[in-house]
């Protein structure tokens, strides 16, 4: 479970569910693509999860957050974890193209390269690996609804490109939370030079505004109805309060709040659209 991320890969099982709901067209709903999605998605991206824990091994020794995962502390030799890292990636990949279709796979792929192979490397030399990290983790609303119609469309975008916007305070705010233990395994993932600053707190509170006008788009294109357009403002305006207490002070503890209301926005809104489906 450790070495899986459980909660992580949960959460973006979570995300690709949402995606695939929402894409379904209501005549005839597949359980066998919604569990291979559910099973497959959760593989793949707890296969990221290990290997990014394999990449990163001696610099985890260096966390507090970190320093009590699996390979620091030597409760499975490196071979073991290669292994099992191999076998659920091969594992999740092939559910997903068994029980959905090759577009949903080739994505679930290019996300989990882009997270270990892309990401992971990025995050010791800038915040550019903010940008890089935030597609794979804003794929998994895409896959769902890849693997509800087989296709992209603009709605699927829609529901990406909220989740991209999303991580954007949700990854600064962990990142000035945790600002100790990154600077301590070299991370530099803060815009602004790092800084816990003004001018971090104020690209945080700018992506947090770009929630606003996104959340009402399933509204405005006919994917969900009024109701959810109204949770999703109330929700992003709350979110966006957060950000001011953040510029107001620069504080750990603003920045945590940030954290703590990210984390409870993208479930609300998500469910929120569900609800709220046409």
């Amino acid at each position: 479970m450790d070495l899986v991320k459980f909660r992580l890969s949960a959460l973006v099982t979570f995300s690709a569910m949402f995606g695939f709901i929402l894409g379904d067209s209501g005549t005839f709903f597949s359980w066998e693509k919604f569990f291979g999605l559910m099973l497959g998605g959760f593989l793949v991206s707890g296969a990221s999860g290990a290997a990014n824990e394999i990449w990163e091994r001696d610099i985890d020794k260096l966390m507090k957050r970190t320093q009590n995962r699996p390979l620091p502390l030597q409760l499975i030799s490196l071979t073991e974890a290669y292994f099992f890292t191999f076998a659920t990636a091969l594992l999740g990949i092939s559910i997903l193209w068994i029980s959905t279709n090759p577009l949903t796979t080739m994505l679930g792929l290019l996300s989990m390269v882009l997270y270990v192979f892309v990401y992971t490397p990025l995050k010791r030399v800038g915040p550019i690996a903010v940008f890089v990290g935030a597609i794979p983790g804003a794929m998994p609303p895409l896959l769902g609804w890849t693997a509800a119609t087989g296709m992209i469309s603009h709605e699927a975008l829609i529901i990406f490109g909220i989740q991209f916007i999303w991580q954007f305070p949700h990854f600064w705010a962990i990142a000035w939370v945790s600002d100790e233990d990154y600077k301590r395994a070299g991370f530099k993932l803060l815009p602004s030079g790092g800084g816990q600053d003004l001018n971090t707190a104020i690209q945080i509170m700018v992506y947090t505004l770009f929630l606003l006008p996104l959340g009402l788009l399933p509204t405005y294109f006919g994917l969900t109805g009024i109701n959810s357009g109204v949770i999703a403002t109330v929700c992003g305006v709350l979110f966006l309060a957060q950000t001011f207490s953040l510029m107001r002070d620069c504080s750990r503890k603003s920045a945590l709040r940030i954290m703590f209301g990210s984390f409870i926005y993208l479930p609300v809104v998500q469910i929120a659209y569900l609800l709220d489906k046409v």
